[in-house]
């Protein structure tokens, strides 16, 4: 081999273009696509840096800013280590608040869950679904703030604003007939010169005459409290009535309004301007004992017919003053966290049966076409096709509102009265009570605050994990 002929060999194998056996040759483009590899991730980081930033600066900081702050006493200058975390577990006011957040957790998503897929199956039933749909979620476009104002004039215990109060009034009305006169009482003391022998008030609030009667005698019972508006339209003057006299085994007498409109009457006297009371109960009492009853006309006039003889008393029972129902204590200590989930089911409902209605237009219809023909009833295809096909949404759905709830503190912060507000308590919201509320104790809202976050760490996992696995 010639001389000139070795570095032309060499060229080429430095070249690439003729490389050694067993050696393979150097690509000359490896470092480029590496360059542009890297260039790419620089862009990437570049443009999520401010997103990082961000996050890290509401997300992370103060997440750990919490933790820190949890460790230390309410002025933040001692460490104590624990001692707010098993502080909390001895306060009252936090168990009541752990139990009212279960309470919502085990309750709120699964009602909220089942009326989803409720609706969003029965939707599919009628034609102006579209219309139902945005009905039914327009509440998600209200606030928490104006959802709590409204819902607590719609638990107002006074059946003239709470409008719930005013249903339940109106039907127990309908078949409970309430007292005629609940303002009324009696006149006591009038002297002697009065047309009757006075009413004596007793403790289970009826009114009994002072001295026991007989038969052949007229007692007339005089009543106050009674405004001339609110006596009824078929009230007459009780002074005729007053006149008759009674037979010889009859007792009678009139109920009446003892004020005379624009003065001039005397206490004790059925004047002729007086007006009876119609609808009174009044009862003849011997020996303790219930043993006629009447009822008082429209001029206030009541007889008993066939008395024996012997002593008895004249009573008004408690009945007749018994005050008018008003309704349900919906904000009371019972019923306040379910009165207040109500509320929350109202704004959520639309958001579930939204979501739970976009899985139920994905699933096969071909599936419940042959489920249909081969003889299966709807209700067979909803329990054992429509629902186990659904069960990703559904699970998807009520772990998302279980997250949610965890963290509700408006509706209970606006719904529930000063005086019953610890029995609506919950975590989110003794956590503002404590920090900021008028307990100053930052410490101990840190922990508060950790313990939440504890408790929706597993429930966002799942949540990340079950959208992975459909997106896989």
């Amino acid at each position: 081999m010639s001389a000139t002929a070795v570095p032309e060999k060499r060229e080429k194998v430095a070249s690439g273009k003729h490389a050694p056996d067993g050696v393979p040759p150097r690509s000359s483009g490896a470092d480029p696509r590496r360059r542009a590899t890297r260039r790419r991730r620089l862009i990437a980081l570049v443009f999520l840096l401010p997103a990082l930033l961000l996050l890290g600066a509401l997300v992370a900081y103060p997440i750990l800013f919490t933790v820190g702050r949890s460790l230390f006493d309410a002025s933040g200058t001692r460490f104590v280590g624990a001692e707010n975390y098993t502080e909390m577990f001895r306060d009252p006011a936090t168990l009541t608040a752990i139990r009212n957040s279960a309470i919502w957790v085990v309750v709120a998503p699964a009602l909220l869950t089942g009326l989803g897929l409720i609706l969003a199956v029965l939707t599919e039933k009628i034609r102006w679904a579209t219309a139902f749909k945005l009905l039914m979620f327009m509440p998600m476009a209200i606030s928490f703030l104006a959802a709590g104002i409204i819902f607590r004039v719609v638990y107002e215990q006074d059946p003239e604003r709470g409008v719930l109060n005013a249903v339940a009034v109106g039907v127990h009305d309908s078949f409970h007939e309430g007292a005629a006169f609940p303002n009324a009482r009696a006149r006591e003391g009038v002297g002697p010169q009065q047309d009757g022998p006075g009413l004596k008030g007793r403790a289970d609030g009826s009114y009994r005459t002072a001295q026991d009667l007989g038969p052949g005698q007229t007692v007339n019972l005089p009543l106050v409290g009674v405004p001339p508006k609110e006596l009824p339209k078929e009230a007459e003057p009780a002074r005729a009535a007053a006149a008759a006299k009674a037979g010889g085994d009859e007792l009678r007498g009139v109920v009446y309004v003892d004020f005379t409109p624009g003065g001039g009457g005397k206490p004790g006297r059925v004047d002729p301007a007086e007006s009876g009371l119609p609808g009174m109960t009044v009862e003849a009492v011997r020996d303790g004992k219930v043993t006629a009853k009447a009822t008082t006309a429209a001029d206030g006039s009541y007889r008993f017919t066939g008395l024996k003889a012997g002593s008895y008393a004249v009573q008004l029972p408690a009945a007749n003053f018994a005050e008018p129902y008003q309704g349900i204590a919906w904000l009371g200590p019972a019923l306040v966290t379910p009165a207040i989930i109500g509320a929350y089911l109202w704004i959520w409902t639309g958001f579930s049966m939204v979501l739970i209605g976009a899985g139920l237009a994905a699933l096969p219809r071909d599936v419940l076409e042959a489920a249909r023909m081969d003889g299966a009833s709807e209700g067979q295809i909803f329990r054992r096709i429509t629902v186990p096909l659904l069960a990703p949404v559904l699970t998807v759905v009520f772990v998302t509102l279980v997250i949610n709830v965890m963290k509700v503190f408006d509706l209970v912060y606006i719904i529930a009265p000063g005086p019953v507000q610890q029995e609506a308590n919950v975590l989110a919201m003794q956590m503002w009570l404590v920090s900021f509320g008028g307990g100053n104790n930052q410490g101990l809202g840190s922990a508060l605050g950790v313990l939440l976050l504890l408790l929706v760490v597993p429930a966002m996992a799942f949540n990340i994990r079950r959208f992975r696995r459909s997106q896989s």
